[in-house]
């Protein structure tokens, strides 16, 4: 398969920890040059200095992912760094609320959805409009196998990650043949993030996992690398499912 993504130019937004992190350091080190964004610049800066030294550049730039004018300077400042943009990964996430669903306020909900869900969209357009239109390209959207199931204590932001798998598959439908638009939905990954999830009971969570183990960061970027080069140019509008087979696994199962 023909993983090298030399000569390409990658945005990862999210990109200064955990699956952000992972993805751009799979890209630098298959040849992309790679901007990363996240809203901390001294993340960022970490981030860039422990990816050096692989084939690909790096840069970054302080953004929030759910402010849409942060969206189009960063894309701007990408294009003016590298020439271009071929790569768009939508990874940024929020989730400011632990509880039952009927709870949450408005204003915590509305940021989840402006950072989980709007954001996917003011990024795509901002991307297409500066050089995907023109030279074609992939987006890769973050989901998550939430966006399947019930759980609690998070449901607010699986129905944000939902909306991202049909986001996806309408993008894929709007933009093609010169665009792919596909998506991840990781399952209990080692992140700063879903911590919460796994630090006290990991063993418990892994023993119920087909494989054995929750995910690292690095089982979603393999996955990320395959999705956004010439070896899936057949595939767009998919969601692929990294879970370690969580979603096969019995209910109540042990």
């Amino acid at each position: 398969m023909d993983l090298t993504l030399a000569g390409k130019v990658a945005l990862v937004t999210g990109g200064s920890r955990g699956i952000g992190l992972a993805i751009a350091a799979r890209f630098a080190e298959a040849g992309a040059q790679v901007m990363l964004t996240s809203r901390r610049e001294e993340g960022l800066s970490q981030a860039a200095a422990a990816l050096a030294g692989r084939p690909g550049t790096v840069d970054w730039r302080v953004a929030n992912a759910g402010d849409p004018d942060q969206a189009q300077a960063t894309v701007a400042a990408t294009v003016e760094r590298f020439g271009t943009i071929d790569v768009l990964v939508n990874n940024a996430a929020t989730n400011p609320y632990f509880g039952p669903m009927i709870d949450i306020d408005v204003s915590r909900a509305d940021k989840t959805v402006q950072v989980n869900q709007t954001a996917i969209l003011t990024w795509t357009q901002a991307a297409w409009r500066a050089a995907l239109r023109d030279r074609g390209g992939s987006v890769l959207n973050m989901a998550s196998i939430g966006a399947m199931t019930v759980e609690p204590g998070i449901g607010w932001y699986n129905v944000t990650k939902a909306a991202v798998v049909h986001t996806t598959r309408q993008l894929a439908a709007e933009l093609g043949p010169r665009v792919r638009v596909n998506a991840i939905a990781p399952g209990l990954v080692r992140t700063q993030m879903a911590r919460a999830l796994w630090e006290a009971h990991e063993a418990a969570v892994a023993k119920r996992l087909p494989l054995g183990r929750i995910g690292e960061p690095d089982d979603i970027a393999s996955a990320a690398l395959f999705l956004v080069s010439d070896a899936a140019r057949w595939i767009t509008g998919h969601t692929l499912v990294v879970d370690g087979g969580a979603m096969v696994t019995p209910s109540g199962g042990t």
